[in-house]
C-alpha cells in the first residue's frame, strides 16, 4: 500500500496558510452560498467586493427575493457571467423560500439541485458553513494533488473522487482553504514546485 505524507503536507501548508478573501463569511451558510456560488470564473478578490455590495442590500435570503434581475446585476458586476449569475439568484433565493421555508439546505443532494450549484461549491459550503467533512476541489487543489503525487487525474470531479479514497476524513475540512491559499501565493507551476520542494514535500 502506498504511503503518502499527508501530515507533512498539512503541517507546511498550516505553516504557510495566509486567510483566503472569502473566508470571512465563516459559518454564514447563506453568505458562503452566495459568494461561492459567485466566485465561479472570477477571483476571489473582485468576488469579495461583489458579494459586500450584495449582501449590504440583501443580508439574508428572504431580502435577496425581493431584488429585481437588473438590480443584481449592477451589484454583483464585474464577477464572471453575472448576467447568468443574477438569473440564478433569483431562482435560487425562490427555490430556498419556497420549498426549503428560508432554510440554506444542508445536503449535498439539496445543493446541487439549486441553479448554478456544482459539486465544488455544495461541497465548499458544506464544509465551511456546516463543518460537515467534505473536500472541495477547485484549480488549486487539483493542480497540487497531482504535484504531490497524491492523484493522476485530469479533471477535478475525478480528483474528488479519488481524493476520498486515500485521503484520511480528519484532513478534509482545511484541505480546500489550505491548498486555494498556498495555489494562491505560489501560482505559477515553477514557483509552486519550488515550494513544494524546499519543504522536501516532492523530490
Amino acid at each position: 500500500m502506498k504511503k503518502y505524507n499527508f501530515q507533512k503536507v498539512f503541517t507546511v501548508f498550516k505553516k504557510n496558510y495566509v486567510t483566503i478573501p472569502l473566508e470571512i463569511f465563516g459559518k454564514d451558510p447563506y453568505k458562503t452560498l452566495i459568494s461561492t456560488l459567485l466566485s465561479s470564473r472570477t477571483k476571489d478578490e473582485v468576488t469579495l467586493i461583489s458579494s459586500n455590495k450584495l449582501f449590504c442590500k440583501a443580508s439574508t435570503i428572504n431580502k435577496l427575493k425581493k431584488l429585481k434581475e437588473p438590480e443584481i446585476e449592477k451589484l454583483i458586476y464585474p464577477v464572471g457571467f453575472y448576467k447568468t449569475k443574477a438569473k440564478n439568484l433569483i431562482k435560487l433565493a425562490n427555490i430556498i423560500n419556497n420549498d426549503f421555508k428560508g432554510r440554506i439546505p444542508d445536503t449535498r443532494k439539496e445543493l446541487i439541485s439549486l441553479p448554478g450549484v456544482g459539486r465544488k461549491t455544495a461541497n465548499l459550503v458544506l464544509n465551511r458553513a456546516f463543518s460537515f467533512p467534505a473536500i472541495a476541489v477547485d484549480t488549486h487543489v487539483h493542480r497540487i494533488s497531482n504535484l504531490l503525487g497524491w492523484v493522476k487525474t485530469n479533471k477535478p470531479e475525478n480528483t474528488e473522487k479519488e481524493l476520498v479514497k486515500i485521503v484520511p476524513k480528519k484532513y478534509w475540512k482545511d484541505m480546500n482553504r489550505l491548498f486555494v491559499s498556498i495555489g494562491k501565493q505560489f501560482y505559477s507551476k515553477k514557483n509552486l514546485v519550488n515550494f513544494l520542494k524546499e519543504n522536501e514535500l516532492i523530490s
